[in-house]
């Protein structure tokens, strides 16, 4: 599959979007002071989202897709855009969402669906089993796959990651508590309406 135009895609296009907007969006965060702001409670949201993209990213590499897998994508795809809504609903009781950082969203928001219909177009027979319309059975096991990604590809998609995505917001975590002797909300953003900067 790795000579697959979309596989390709999705190794050394896609992906590399998503981390690349990832580690925008933290640079965003930094410039507006989350930290003062809407501190370790907005921070704590992003691990969440990093979560939820992060375990579909890791059976997509690693485990053979089927229905299952299919899925889980879709529902987590789901989830995670409740999560982002909620998510700006509480940045702007106190921190200003500038248009840069608006757009970088818009990246983080359609690149995993551009990823899970990817992956749905690569295992069309699955995608289709898991509603019943296909004469092929639905698999929900989890396997292995059995061509596994290079090892090389591997290793370094799961330092940039480290590095650039988990490290950083681990980080704004952190900070956002210090900032607030140990608080999860500073007080910039108690009692505040939602979308309280954006109603200016």
């Amino acid at each position: 599959m790795l000579n697959d135009p979309m596989v390709l895609i999705l190794m050394y296009f896609v992906l590399p979007v998503w981390l690349i907007a990832g580690f925008a969006d933290w640079l965003c965060h930094r410039a507006t002071h989350i930290e003062s702001t809407t501190g370790a409670k907005e921070s704590l949201i992003h691990l969440l989202m990093f979560a939820e993209i992060g375990v579909p990213l890791l059976a997509a590499m690693f485990l053979e897709v089927n229905a299952l897998i299919i899925a889980a994508m879709m529902i987590v795809f789901v989830i995670h855009e409740a999560t982002a809504i909620w998510d700006v609903r509480y940045a702007t009781t106190a921190r200003t969402v500038s248009p840069i950082e608006q757009h970088v969203h818009s990246f983080l928001e359609m690149i995993p669906l551009m990823g899970l219909v990817s992956v749905v177009s690569l295992h069309w027979a699955q995608f289709l089993a898991l509603f019943g319309f296909w004469p092929e059975r639905a698999r929900f096991g989890l396997a292995w796959k059995e061509q596994q990604l290079p090892v090389a590809y591997v290793a370094t998609v799961m330092t940039v990651i480290l590095l650039f995505e988990l490290l950083p917001y681990v980080e704004e975590f952190f900070r956002g508590l210090r900032a607030n002797s140990g608080r999860m909300v500073p007080p910039k953003a108690r009692g505040n309406k939602i979308g309280e900067t954006a109603m200016r």
